[in-house]
């Protein structure tokens, strides 16, 4: 059989071999002219193109996870700055040895931190050993900001159970690095929050918000904002800590001065164990019944921000 040939496909392929090749030549190319306007870092840089650089970084993650099959994700939040249980015996070890109060304090600070990156990392596991052997349609996948901390717990606790992981990272001017439990081919680096989050909550069927900072804060925000104002689906938002959390947000004042409705509330869910987290989500898309009732009500739960039409909101 004659093979076909897709000669926008070979003409472009063509295009960018040409362009390699006079690069090892050593022939400069002048950014105001001689370059094919996809291989122009200073023209794709440029404020006037940014709605190009907004559409192929929403397109490059979309396409490579609907590539690998992946529709709903569990997503972990938290801080960046919790240490792994290795870290934090490191520096008690050192602390001890020097004495020093100040280093004490900091390294009873590290060990508290720790006990929730453990939390993470066995949430992360009870999430992957659910998803084991599960079809498409039922497979749910750790995802994360791929960062350190909470964000590297949780995939840590997934990568051990031998399931693939995502991470959604962030370039920052303290250059944030992928941790080493994001699946490499699932590892992909954001220049805009807003996509970033947008595509946290296209395939979340639920949401695990350990103690963190400002980002943790705006990302929780962000998706308490999106239920209540039904811009999506209704997920389970399940807030790890509950002595932190219910000092961190009062969100009873909201009610009581009439900011929110009093049923606002019942949007999120105070947890203390890696099981009561799991749990919560569970209940909410009544996983303990056949793999058929699963794939019918996960099927029905749909992508995570999805609006009635079942498109992505714009």
């Amino acid at each position: 059989m004659e093979q076909t040939v897709n000669l926008s496909q070979e003409r472009l392929a063509r295009a960018w071999n040409d362009l390699q090749t006079l690069t090892d030549q050593g022939t400069l190319l002048h950014p105001d002219s001689n370059r094919l306007a996809f291989a122009d870092p200073e023209f794709l840089l440029r404020s006037e193109t940014r709605s190009i650089r907004l559409q192929i970084e929403m397109l490059k993650t979309e396409m490579e996870l609907d590539k690998r099959e992946i529709d709903h994700t569990i997503v972990v939040y938290g801080s960046a700055r919790l240490p792994s249980p290795e870290m934090a015996t490191q520096a008690r070890q050192e602390a001890e040895r020097s004495g020093d109060p100040a280093l004490l304090q900091r390294a009873e600070h590290m060990a508290r931190g720790a006990e929730h990156y453990q939390a993470a990392r066995a949430f992360g596991r009870l999430v992957a050993e659910y998803s084991i052997g599960k079809p498409r349609d039922t497979h749910l996948y750790i995802c994360t900001g791929g960062g350190p901390g909470i964000m590297e717990a949780a995939n840590r606790g997934a990568s051990e159970a031998g399931e693939p992981t995502i991470g959604l990272n962030i370039t920052l001017p303290h250059e944030q690095f992928s941790n080493p439990y994001v699946t490499p081919a699932l590892n992909f680096k954001f220049h805009y929050f807003a996509l970033r989050k947008m595509h946290f909550m296209m395939r979340a069927l639920g949401l695990v918000v350990f103690p963190g900072g400002f980002g943790t804060l705006d990302e929780l925000f962000e998706v308490m904002t999106l239920v209540q104002t039904r811009k999506t689906k209704s997920v389970p938002i399940v807030l790890y800590g509950s002595h932190y959390w219910k000092r961190v947000l009062n969100l009873e004042v909201l009610a009581e001065e009439g900011m929110i409705s009093p049923e606002d509330l019942q949007l999120i869910s105070y947890v203390d164990t890696p099981e009561d987290a799991w749990r919560c989500i569970r209940e909410f898309y009544q996983l303990n019944c056949d793999d058929e009732g699963v794939r019918s009500v996960l099927h029905d739960a749909g992508c995570g921000a999805l609006d009635e039409d079942g498109k992505q909101p714009g």
